[in-house]
């Protein structure tokens, strides 16, 4: 797996524009990685709903709980489903919609230096060992396109009291045994 220098997509992974995106500040400054889940509707997995989300397709009246989130203009870099198939939306070098109000260290804004990629889960319900597989890969690949990559947090962790993912159902430990030199759990 590699990140294109040319389209700054993952070479083989399905591209799914999304609209909501725009340039970093400085797209040489990419230097954390965001961890989020994600499942749509909530607890339910295979479907079209993430997609939807991120391209602003989201029906409202096809479950009750899109109609309080169609609004929404959000996206994250890639999506990682829980058979391990993955989803690309915004190339890395522009600015993801995924973070929202955030703090990481000492620097707020982390849309503006992160790429954000959502597994497709819960807070409570275990990932899957082939999305920690490819999770390892896609960071490998990251490492190796971006050498300023240097932290991997949860939502959780930058947006505190506002957002719970990955929740207590992520294994850091895992994570951690299997980071890219350069990289860590910050």
């Amino acid at each position: 797996m590699i990140v294109d220098p040319k389209t700054e997509l993952l070479s083989g992974v399905r591209y799914v524009p999304s609209p909501f995106c725009d340039d970093r500040p400085d797209d040489r400054d990419i230097s954390l990685v965001v961890i989020h889940g994600i499942s749509l509707p909530p607890g339910e997995f295979g479907g079209n709903g993430i997609e939807a989300l991120f391209t602003g397709k989201l029906d409202a009246r096809a479950h009750p709980y899109y109609a309080e989130i169609a609004h929404l203009k959000v996206s994250a870099h890639l999506v990682i489903r829980r058979d391990g198939g993955l989803l690309q939306f915004v190339p890395f070098t522009r600015r993801a919609w995924h973070a929202g109000e955030s703090r990481f260290a000492d620097r707020s804004r982390c849309n503006d230096f992160s790429i954000g990629i959502e597994l497709e889960g819960t807070d409570t319900l275990a990932y899957t060992a082939v999305q920690y597989e490819v999770l390892h890969q896609v960071l490998e690949a990251l490492k190796t396109r971006y050498p300023t990559l240097s932290a991997v947090r949860g939502h959780e962790h930058i947006a505190p009291g506002r957002k719970t993912d990955p929740g207590p159902a992520f294994n850091w430990g895992h994570l951690a045994s299997r980071l890219p030199d350069g990289l860590a759990i910050a």
